[in-house]
C-alpha cells in the first residue's frame, strides 16, 4: 500500500501581454517592464504578445513591439504575436521586423505571399523543396 500521491506544483501560466490603442512611445518603457515582470512569473517559452486591441498601427506601435522583442530577448525568452492582422503584418514585413516577431499563421495563411500565387518568370517558387535521391551526385 502506498501513501497519497505528492501534489505536483502548479503549472505556470504561458506569458500574455496585451497591448491596446494607442501604443504611444512614452508608454514603451513600462510596457518593458510589464513583459519583464510577465516572463519571470510565466512558464518556459516564448512572451505572447496580443496586438488585437491596438487598432490602427504606426510606427510607435512597430517600436514598441521591436524593444519588447529586445527585453524578452535580454531574458532568455522569444515573443510571438497573436492576432497580428493585415494592416500591422505588412508594416513589419515593411520595415524587415516580421521575421523577429513572429504570429502564428491563422489555418492556410502565412505572412508573405497570397497562397495560390504562382512565381514571376525567373523566380523561384517559394516553398519548393528539392528531394535528393541517394547516389545522386553532388551539384
Amino acid at each position: 500500500m502506498t501513501g497519497p500521491e505528492p501534489e505536483k506544483p502548479p503549472m505556470p501560466s504561458p506569458a500574455v501581454l496585451v497591448l491596446v490603442q494607442p501604443v504611444t512611445r512614452t508608454e514603451v518603457t513600462r510596457l518593458c517592464e510589464r513583459l519583464t515582470a510577465l516572463a519571470r512569473r510565466a512558464g518556459p517559452g516564448p512572451v505572447t504578445v496580443d496586438v488585437g486591441g491596438v487598432g490602427r498601427p504606426d510606427l510607435a506601435v512597430v517600436e514598441a513591439l521591436a524593444r519588447l522583442r529586445l527585453t524578452a530577448g535580454r531574458l532568455g525568452r522569444g515573443i510571438q504575436l497573436r492576432n497580428a492582422r493585415g494592416e500591422l503584418r505588412r508594416l513589419l514585413a515593411w520595415t524587415g521586423l516580421d521575421e523577429a516577431l513572429p504570429a502564428p499563421a491563422p489555418l492556410g495563411h502565412a505572412l508573405g505571399p497570397e497562397p495560390g500565387g504562382e512565381a514571376e518568370q525567373r523566380e523561384q517558387a517559394l516553398g519548393v523543396q528539392e528531394g535528393v535521391e541517394p547516389g545522386d551526385p553532388a551539384p
